[in-house]
């Protein structure tokens, strides 16, 4: 029967009492001794791991996990923590019991070793990975965090073998603020299956969701229809907004610059276009808002029934719109005017007079007044 008494010599108790980081790993006689702490003993105390289950059996430890493989003569400290389980209090990975992708990838990440050298010290130790495939032999902290299906801290983890969604890559992608085709890829060299088969052409066609098709098909090569297949495959599904044939000029007006370059028109399915990027684009292109407003319709980018298009594009205007933050569906209030005129140095009045001629609402029963506002510095 094992001897329930904790040794008292400090020497003993180095061995049965160890610190491992913030956390403990302490034996007692009347419990089974992992082979964990065997190995960060004699790692740390630098005997070997046969010492260290000697002096322990001499102290009356009897139940150590040992495995079936003989014990390797000497233990370096970042082999022997690969073995500490991902867990909140300290704990070890259970000899003969396959290793979780989940214990692996963390053990992995912190010790900067890649998932296919943990993995073969773990089963040299006697943890088996069970992976299928060749695991990838580049060290990257993020591993972890590919295989949490809720990667801001909740959810289970992906194990050996599992299938993720597009939608996962898609939000891990997020979390990690990387492209998600690395994210695709590396999930596949870690034996995740994947609804699709990443392909080289995706990191390009996922780099921004921002970026018009017509740029896409310009750089690959490939047609806007094929395009928008391929991204709904990959979760994120898009319309077709090319039309057959493209115009000069149709990059420039769908650049917020005007210079054919990102930052793109990010579309507003609920507002529209702004006015002011249709005048500042009909003055820069040389054409009529009437025509700048009916091709980027066609592009995806639809001007609110509400707007009225004056016949030319006027500097005075596009001055007048840059200090208004209010759409189409939203009322212009008194305060609004007034900011307005403060800003472009007009009278309340001819704001509130050429507001309501390019179609914004005007609810207040106000006489504004016709002296104009001070311009603000």
């Amino acid at each position: 029967m094992a001897n329930s008494t904790e040794p008292q010599d400090p020497e003993d108790r180095r061995i049965t009492r160890l610190r491992v980081g913030r956390d403990g790993s302490y034996v007692k006689p009347d419990r089974r001794v992992p082979y964990g702490h065997v190995l960060y003993a004699a790692a740390t105390l630098g005997r070997s791991p046969a010492a260290i289950v000697s002096r322990l059996t001499e102290l009356g430890y009897d139940d150590i996990e040992l495995p079936a493989t003989p014990l390797p003569l000497t233990v370096d400290p970042g082999d022997a923590l690969l073995l500490k389980a991902d867990t909140s209090n300290l704990s070890w990975l259970e000899v003969g019991k396959p290793v979780s992708l989940r214990n692996l990838l963390a053990s992995a990440g912190r010790q900067g070793r890649s998932p296919a050298e943990a993995a073969r010290r773990l089963t040299a130790f006697g943890c088996p990975a069970p992976a299928d495939h060749p695991l990838p032999e580049t060290p990257d902290t993020r591993d972890i965090v590919l295989i949490r299906t809720e990667p801001g801290g909740e959810g289970d983890w992906l194990d050996w073998g599992a299938e993720a969604s597009s939608r996962h890559v898609l939000q891990v992608a997020g979390t990690l603020r990387c492209n998600p085709h690395t994210v695709a890829t590396r999930l596949i060299a870690l034996g995740i299956r994947l609804p699709y088969v990443p392909e080289p052409g995706d990191e390009r066609l996922l780099q921004d969701p921002r970026e018009p098709l017509l740029v896409l098909a310009q750089e690959t090569g490939r047609r806007p229809a094929d395009i928008v297949s391929r991204l709904a495959e990959l979760g994120r599904s898009r319309p077709n907004d090319a039309p057959d044939t493209r115009e000069p000029d149709d990059l420039r007006i769908l650049s917020e610059e005007l210079d054919g370059r990102a930052p793109w028109l990010e579309r507003n399915n609920v507002v529209g276009v702004r006015l002011w990027h249709i005048l500042r684009a009909a003055l820069a292109t040389g054409r009529s808002p009437a025509d700048i407003a009916k091709r980027l319709n066609a592009l995806g980018h639809w001007l609110h029934e509400n707007a009225k298009l004056p016949a030319v594009a006027d500097v005075a205007d596009i001055r007048l719109l840059e200090t208004v933050d209010r759409s189409f569906l939203d009322g212009v209030h008194l305060e609004h005017v007034l900011r307005s005129a403060s800003l472009t140095g007009r009278s309340p009045a001819d704001v509130a007079s050429r507001l309501a001629a390019l179609g914004y609402r005007l609810p207040d029963e106000v006489d504004y007044p016709e002296v104009c506002g001070m311009l603000r510095r």
